[in-house]
């Protein structure tokens, strides 16, 4: 799955778009490494996202096209 729609389908971001351009915009590590949004997303990634002063890392859990918004957060788990 795509980098940009597992942060929307996961709700790490709320809009594809946004994280769209949030790849676009640099704000998207994924590996330690600066990632586009077409990066083909796998089950133990670590990807971190710059949200203004706040940086959230999360390793990837599941992949899966489509979730309940309920089971969005089982798709992740956060690194503090």
């Amino acid at each position: 799955m795509r980098l940009d729609k597992f942060l929307k389908v996961s709700r790490l971001i709320k809009r594809r778009t946004v994280a769209n351009d949030a790849c676009d915009g640099e704000r998207i590590v994924v590996n330690g490494r600066q990632a586009k949004a077409s990066y083909q997303v796998k089950v133990g990634d670590v990807i971190e996202i710059a949200f203004g002063q706040r940086t959230m890392k999360v390793e990837v859990l599941d992949v899966a096209e489509h979730v309940r918004k309920d089971d969005a957060a089982a798709l992740y788990r956060e690194i503090l």
